[in-house]
């Protein structure tokens, strides 16, 4: 159950990215709003999934679930850059991810 809290935690990671981006500097208040939201959920999780899971493991994940979705994101849908070296760093920050789950236990 651990890593499906840290899983979700990393999504809600990737929520309070773009509401930080689209708040302008927490002046809009519904990206304002979706950042708080986003952030005290994703911590939550963090924190939850943190009891059971290996804190340096759990937090690599959570930051490169946040990293490389939040990336993603701005490539396929906020117009940037999509070069190959980006790619490449983006598939092995995913592999990564992917190895610590299989060599952390729980």
């Amino acid at each position: 159950m651990a890593w499906i809290y840290l899983i979700c935690a990393g999504l809600l990671e990737i929520v309070f990215a773009l509401g930080l981006k689209y708040s302008e500097g927490f002046t809009r208040l519904w990206p304002s709003l979706a950042f708080v939201a986003g952030a005290i959920g994703s911590f939550f999780l963090l924190s939850t999934a943190l009891r059971t899971l290996p804190v340096g493991a759990g937090y690599a994940v959570w930051t490169g679930i946040g990293a490389a979705g939040t990336a993603i994101i701005g490539m396929v849908w906020l117009g940037e850059s999509r070069d190959v070296l980006k790619l490449l760093s983006l598939l092995l920050l995913v592999c990564g991810i992917i190895d610590l789950r299989f060599t952390s236990g729980h």
